[in-house]
């Protein structure tokens, strides 16, 4: 015979639910909704609109799990330009200025993502290891210079 005292026992605890996180508000200042992160990083509420920005597509990542609104592989620095970064890092530079070049050449890309700044948060995202020298980062530097030069002419 089994020895079973249901007063002796816990009640169970229930599973924490735990809550959807609030969306954050989206800053006031256009130039401030560019963000740039690494398209390894786990997504967020926060992120608001994900534009992937790298010509190639990521090793390992899923397209479910990279949760993309839009993958705008025609900004991203040309296949000559990406290469040749790749075999020299050190000439930071250099690519930064060839990217400027390059990126003065698509006017209409580059006022279709600062439109998007207008209601909500844009994430750069991009694939390489180095967070802060990457293609993402120049282009976020662009974007928040056309607002700026935007905001003075209107």
């Amino acid at each position: 015979m089994c020895c079973f005292r249901p007063s002796r026992l816990k009640p169970p605890v229930p599973d924490p639910v735990s809550p959807v996180p609030p969306i954050p508000p989206v800053p006031g200042d256009p130039a401030d909704r560019i963000r740039v992160k690494r398209v390894y990083r786990a997504a967020r509420v926060s992120d608001g609109k994900r534009i992937l920005v790298d010509r190639l597509w990521p090793r390992g990542v899923s397209k479910d799990r990279a949760r993309l609104d839009r993958w705008c592989k025609e900004i991203a620095p040309s296949d000559a330009l990406r290469r040749w970064f790749h075999a020299g890092p050190q000439d930071w530079d250099a690519f930064e200025r060839r990217y400027r070049a390059e990126l003065a050449t698509q006017p209409e890309l580059l006022r279709e993502l600062v439109a998007l700044t207008a209601t909500d948060v844009v994430t750069l995202l991009f694939g390489s290891k180095n967070e802060e020298r990457n293609n993402a980062t120049v282009l976020a530097e662009v974007l928040r210079e056309e607002i700026v030069r935007e905001r003075r002419a209107g």
